[in-house]
């Protein structure tokens, strides 16, 4: 059976870009193999110095996670640090990793060039996203398009380790990319980012969403000009929500003319609104049992360790460590 790994940072609230480019792929998968899902906390150490805020953010994204449609019962949900043995392994893993490799590695770049301190964390972390991967043994790891390399990296390192200790230690992940969802725009063009601040939340309140959705930065074309739909950021975003048929009628309404940019935008949000209106309410019944978040995490925990226990007693052995 497949065993495919999935990671979310809980470095803020969750928005539709998560939901399209990482969530839903990542639940969908539940039907293809054995699965596991990890809060990255280890990971947001990063960028977040609050552990209140790490703490609840931790807690919200476990909960709009199994609200979205994860089950326990065939995925493990767990946080990333109540699985110790990571950070061994990724100990492990740096004494091959190449400099020049994390020296090229585009998110450490990309992450200075927002204003990121430059930190040892910041520059291993491709270290710790390949001990995440290969400690469970994974087959298919789903992720954004600006992640691939990091899979690249953890297939080199996994490579490198069999190489030196001459023993096929561990097996080489792939990337699982979807190619329709991979770039979710903001609201403002960008790909949607909370450090680019143009995001539109999964659960956020009505008011403040359908704000943001009128919100969507807009071209100067009159209310009875033709529009162009291929460069529209509200198509992009309506071709998540609508059908087939629905999508057509927006294209034709926008080459047609006679409808304004406001018009779109209500169309969208009331799409947006119903769409995610069951996770909604699945999410308020997880919130009256106060017990089932932290149940799904322990039980989620003790799946993962019991894997990851049997990896690094081959990994140790293979190294001399025992």
């Amino acid at each position: 059976m497949l065993r495919i790994l999935s990671g979310i940072q809980p470095s803020g609230v969750l928005h539709i870009g998560n939901y399209f480019g990482m969530m839903r792929p990542a639940i969908a998968l539940q039907d293809e193999g054995e699965t596991f899902y990890f809060i990255a906390d280890y990971h947001a150490l990063t960028s977040l110095r609050d552990p209140q805020a790490l703490r609840e953010n931790s807690q919200r994204v476990a909960l709009d996670f199994l609200a979205c449609g994860l089950d326990p019962e065939r995925g493990a949900l767990f946080m990333q640090s109540d699985v110790p043995q990571v950070t061994e392994l990724a100990w492990i893993l740096s004494t091959v990793a190449p400099m020049g490799l994390l020296e090229r590695a585009h998110s450490y770049k990309d992450k200075l060039a927002r204003g990121m301190t430059s930190s040892v964390g910041l520059f291993s972390y491709p270290v710790l996203m390949a001990a995440d991967i290969l400690i469970y043994d994974s087959d298919i790891v789903p992720v954004g398009k600006d992640q691939k390399q990091h899979i690249e990296i953890t297939r080199d390192l996994a490579g490198k380790m069999n190489e030196a200790f001459c023993a096929q230690i561990f097996k080489l992940p792939e990337p699982r990319i979807q190619p329709a969802t991979e770039t979710v725009p903001g609201i403002d063009g960008q790909k949607m980012s909370k450090s680019y601040g143009n995001t539109i939340d999964i659960f956020g309140e009505e008011k403040e969403t359908r704000k943001r959705v009128m919100s969507i930065v807009t071209d100067s074309t009159s209310v009875e000009a033709p529009k162009d739909p291929a460069r529209s950021t509200i198509i992009q975003l309506y071709s998540l929500f609508a059908s087939k048929s629905e999508l057509e009628e927006m294209h034709e309404r926008f080459r047609k003319g006679g409808s304004g940019y406001g018009d779109f935008k209500k169309q969208l949000f009331e799409k947006l609104w119903e769409y995610f209106g069951p996770m909604r309410k699945r999410r308020q019944e997880i919130l009256g049992d106060k017990s089932y978040i932290e149940n799904v995490l322990t039980r989620g925990a003790e799946r993962a360790n019991s894997v990851a226990d049997q990896v690094m007693k081959r990994v140790r052995a293979a190294v001399g460590l025992r």
